[in-house]
């Protein structure tokens, strides 16, 4: 009986990990409440269908906190039309166009789909991309891995 319990166990974890993988990066923020600033600017940008797209990608995901860091009215102004490109090139910014997972992280440059590079720094103290603290880490996707971020990481 014992077995048989723990089999069912193993199906029913196996089946939520599976269902968790079976979501795309832009998923996996649509889903999370921390961030909805995110997603949003990602609609705005047009984003959503290329992110959703095979990959694999990196996304460095800034919280609804990071994006709160910014002088006031930046993200009213990013999401007006107008302003397409330039939140278009921030939000590329925060995507490596490789699937990296927090254990293969390591201190050097990292290429973005904006075609700039990151600083990446790990240390004891944990891992920073440019000026922002890694906060969360691999939460895997079926196109790439998200980490979250404590700030928005600007071009």
């Amino acid at each position: 009986m014992k077995l048989r319990s723990l089999f069912a166990t193993l199906a029913l974890c196996t089946g939520l990990v599976s269902l968790a993988s079976a979501k795309t990066v832009v998923e996996i923020a649509i889903g999370s409440p921390d961030h909805t600033t995110l997603v949003a600017a990602v609609k705005a940008a047009g984003l959503v269908e290329t992110l959703s797209g095979p990959g694999p990608f990196t996304i460095f995901a800034p919280t609804n906190a990071a994006f709160a860091k910014l002088p006031a009215g930046t993200v009213e102004s990013l999401l007006k039309p107008e302003n397409k490109a330039k939140l278009v090139a921030i939000l590329t910014y925060h995507v490596v166009p490789a699937k990296v997972m927090a254990a293969d992280v390591k201190s050097g440059g990292a290429p973005t789909v904006n075609g700039k590079m990151l600083t990446i720094k790990a240390d004891g103290m944990g891992v920073t991309v440019n000026n922002a603290k890694v906060v969360a880490t691999d939460l895997v996707g079926s196109n790439g891995v998200v980490h979250v971020v404590d700030t928005v990481i600007l071009p």
